[in-house]
């Protein structure tokens, strides 16, 4: 678990803003949406921009995009401080989900 491993509070701050984040890349792919890095991106910027916990939304964003990758045989490659820097951007509001789908386009690669 992050919260274990990297330190912070535990617990659900808003249910509303995770059901919301969760159905962002399935409204999207409901709507036609067949592009997987944009539908990774949906899955990163919601968690990243609603703060649904307590602690650990972007540790969670990153996570949750990366396991729903490699579910679709792709993967993010990239450095830690890069991907870092990158999310800490998109939960301030820095880089919009186009960005996000722009960044993870350039940085994610299908793995055999």
């Amino acid at each position: 678990m992050q919260i274990e491993r990297f330190g912070g509070a535990f617990g659900l701050r808003d249910e509303g803003a995770l059901e919301s984040a969760l159905a962002r890349p399935m409204n999207k792919a409901h709507y036609g949406c067949e592009d997987l890095i944009e539908l990774a991106a949906a899955y990163l910027f919601g968690l990243a921009r609603n703060h649904a916990f307590i602690d650990g939304n972007k540790r969670i964003a990153i996570v949750t995009t990366a396991v729903f990758l490699a579910e679709n045989n792709h993967a993010i490659e990239t450095t830690d401080a890069t991907l870092f820097s990158f999310v800490l951007a998109v939960a301030a509001g820095e880089i919009d989900e186009e960005g996000a789908t722009r960044f993870l386009r350039d940085f994610t690669l299908p793995i055999s």
